[in-house]
């Protein structure tokens, strides 16, 4: 092989070196926006909640503000975020609402719209539901 076809070849995989290392590099976290991105999730999300006669009696006795702290805070760990989440666990925190698969249901369907509005891709949002998605046993009733 010639000099200039290995300097070729090596500068080729270089780039496709770098191509790769870029894509690998953004985590979910970035995907969705970084923190003021997840904010703004939450934030459309309450919204939704408000809107949804399914899911909304459920946050009756919950405060809205620590919920809003907690959930940017899971979202962002869960996402490989620079958050850690500090609040209690889904099983303890959902175990006397009786959560049917309804509302889960209907509550994933107000997250992705909300998702939606903050242009979140298809990709991200269904690798942050895929994550989600492990704490529907600790959330919904047996």
């Amino acid at each position: 092989m010639s000099g200039l076809r290995k300097l070729l070849l090596l500068a080729i995989l270089a780039l496709a070196a770098c191509g790769t290392a870029t894509r690998e590099e953004r985590t979910l976290f970035d995907r969705l926006g970084g923190t003021s991105g997840i904010e703004r999730i939450v934030a459309g999300l309450l919204w939704e909640i408000a809107e949804d006669p399914l899911v909304l009696p459920l946050f009756a006795n919950t405060d809205i503000e620590r919920f809003r702290t907690k959930l940017a805070e899971q979202l962002c760990e869960i996402a490989d975020g620079p958050c850690r989440y500090s609040g209690d666990s889904m099983a303890e925190t959902h175990r006397h609402l009786a959560i049917t698969p309804a509302q889960f249901n209907s509550l994933v369907d107000d997250l992705i719209r909300a998702m939606e509005r903050e242009g979140v891709t298809v990709g991200a949002q269904n690798a942050l539901l895929q994550r989600l998605a492990r704490m529907y046993p600790d959330i919904v009733a047996g």
